[in-house]
């Protein structure tokens, strides 16, 4: 939808609330300035809530339960309100708050809310990059607007619309209508697919799982701002065939809100393994998970390959990966022979009677360690160094950890990822640590291998 934003409907908009959860506190307050070209109009009212205002809230807002006792219930005010704002540009500051808690009142009162959303704190990060604070006492100092009562809901929606005229006298009109529009714009959401899904989802860190018909999922992803990113995948601007055919297919979401991106990208990886989505395939199982591991025999070294199933797997110091399969460990190491000159004979890649040259060693490919003509412990050390960038390091605690993030904590052991459960909770932890140490996920390694040596202050042992 493409807004004329002289002719459009304006309203800008203010909540006060017991809490800060839409789907379990109340409204107690709601200040509306319409502004369109008949001029500009306020209203507002108190909310008689369903439950008691906190003394918290109340000395933030000065909104007191005496204040709200006789005040009209917000199925009282529903129909007014909704012929109000039905049909304008709703503007509130961080407005998935106030459009939250307006959408599920008016739902519990069987109205649809469905109106265009413009937040202005996106709008001031878009208009004005250099700036880091965007809340409104920051635009009340930058833009020296005035204030009359600050904290009750018509006072601040008035805040909103006095920036709004801010901006007018100090931006050109284009510039700002370009913003409005790239920050309303809305994707082409499916006709299959239920929008009040989206509504619902947050721009947190978390995992979504795309489903058809059934009950096994289409697709897993991770997210650092869940809604943003499922919303890219209906942009009407796929990128390839498979992505067009993934939106065609999709009938339900559901999401895990994680506590940070560690959290989010450990349980992507564990739900792929899983569940083995159609369109996943990057994570998805492989049986075949193997490194190479430098065996001594007397005084001579070779290599040989082991699964991750080896109980010492990810535990030992002298293996090298890890790979996705025999046929990648095989061609890697080929590759790495080739580059240092290594003998195939003796890394086991090509056979040969003792004494023979290797193929290598004819076309100058091998120093001739095969031959005698490279000492043995020579070529062993050319190989070690050139193994260096492939070592897998062993888990390098005694056992599982706790690692930490935001509220919560991660429980993992041997490069494998166990479970999460909230921080400080080590009861919890330690019963997640007490299951066994999970496999070797060569998926986890990847995401910890960088990590961990950064996080060690929030790292605990658990046994």
């Amino acid at each position: 939808m493409r807004f004329d934003l002289e002719k459009v409907r304006l309203a800008f908009v203010d909540l006060e609330t017991t809490g800060a959860t839409a789907t379990v506190d109340s409204i107690t307050e709601i200040g509306i300035v319409e502004v369109d070209c008949n001029g500009t109009r306020e209203w507002s009212s108190l909310v008689r809530p369903l439950a008691r205002i906190s003394p918290f809230i109340e000395s933030l807002t000065g909104i007191s339960n005496e204040m709200v006792a006789d005040a009209p219930p917000f199925d009282l005010l529903a129909e007014e309100l909704h012929a109000r704002l039905d049909g304008c540009l709703f503007i509130a500051h961080n407005a998935r708050f106030d459009y939250g808690f307006l959408k599920n009142a008016f739902r519990r009162c069987g109205l649809e809310f469905k109106p265009q959303v413009l937040c202005t704190v996106k709008l001031s990060r878009k208009l004005f990059p250099g700036f880091g604070r965007h809340n409104l006492d920051s635009l009340i100092e930058r833009h020296r607007l005035p204030v009359t009562q600050r904290h009750r809901a018509l006072g601040d929606a008035r805040l909103i619309w006095h920036f709004w005229q801010t901006l007018y006298r100090t931006l050109p009109p284009e510039h700002i209508a370009q913003a409005v529009q790239s920050l309303t714009a809305r994707p082409s959401w499916p006709s299959h697919l239920d929008p009040a899904c989206i509504d619902e989802m947050p721009d947190t860190y978390g995992v979504y799982l795309f489903y058809d018909d059934t009950t096994l999922p289409l697709y897993v992803g991770k997210a650092n701002q869940l809604r943003r990113r499922v919303l890219s995948h209906f942009s009407g601007d796929h990128r390839s065939s498979k992505e067009m055919l993934l939106s065609q297919q999709v009938r339900r979401i559901e999401w895990i809100e994680t506590v940070g991106e560690v959290g989010a990208l450990l349980h992507e990886a564990v739900l792929v393994k899983r569940l083995q989505p159609a369109h996943n395939h990057q994570l998805r199982r492989s049986d075949e998970v193997c490194a190479w591991r430098l065996v001594q025999r007397d005084d001579t070294f070779r290599l040989a390959l082991v699964q991750s199933d080896d109980l010492f797997f990810g535990a030992e110091d002298n293996l090298y990966g890890p790979f996705a399969s025999h046929r990648k460990a095989t061609d890697a190491l080929r590759s790495l022979a080739d580059a240092h000159q290594l003998c195939h004979a003796l890394l086991g890649l090509e056979k040969v009677r003792a004494g023979k040259p290797c193929f290598g060693s004819q076309v100058k490919r091998c120093l001739g360690v095969c031959t005698g003509v490279e000492p043995a412990t020579m070529h062993l050390e050319r190989m070690a160094a050139a193994l260096t960038s492939w070592r897998l390091p062993p888990w390098p605690y005694d056992g599982a950890i706790g690692l930490r993030e935001g509220n919560g904590m991660h429980v993992l052991y041997n490069w494998g990822f166990i479970g999460s459960v909230v921080a400080g909770d080590m009861e919890g932890a330690r019963a997640l640590a007490a299951t066994g140490p999970p496999a070797f996920d060569r998926d986890v390694f990847q995401i910890l291998k960088s990590r961990l040596p950064a996080l060690s202050n929030d790292i605990m042992l658990l046994s």
